[in-house]
């Protein structure tokens, strides 16, 4: 998995799979139904909003470290537990088409942040308007 899927997935990929389990629980079993029946009428249904905010402020409490995950994309890739090395970040750029000078890293991680932030709105995310700045 690439490094934008690996922080949407730790950061939207909780909720959506309790809501995905919490429906199958609640499915009665029945070999009578057809197996195409359920993925159908989950296909139609909306993706859940998850409040990135929350999401990041909870794993921000169960941390001891103070990462300002609002500001730095490094320590929004710390607080998901993901590699926030310099290497990994310009990978990072790499998959989000950066065509600034990577060796600038202060310009390449305010360039990331945005991005980061702005595609987990794009894909389920609810991120605060003065975070998408």
């Amino acid at each position: 998995m690439n490094i934008l899927g690996s922080l949407m997935g730790k950061i939207l990929g909780h909720s959506a799979r309790e809501s995905e389990g919490k429906a199958n629980a609640a499915r009665p079993a029945s070999p009578a139904a057809p197996a195409a029946a359920p993925a159908a009428s989950t296909a139609t249904a909306a993706p859940p909003v998850v409040d990135v905010e929350t999401v990041l402020e909870t794993r921000a409490a169960g941390t001891k470290q103070t990462l300002d995950w609002r500001h730095s994309i490094v320590d929004l890739m710390k607080l998901v537990d993901i590699d926030s090395s310099l290497a990994n970040r310009k990978a990072l750029a790499q998959e989000l088409g950066y065509t600034g000078d990577t060796n600038d890293s202060a310009t390449m991680n305010v360039w990331l942040h945005k991005q980061v932030l702005r595609k987990l709105s794009e894909n389920g995310g609810h991120v605060p308007a003065n975070l998408l700045d």
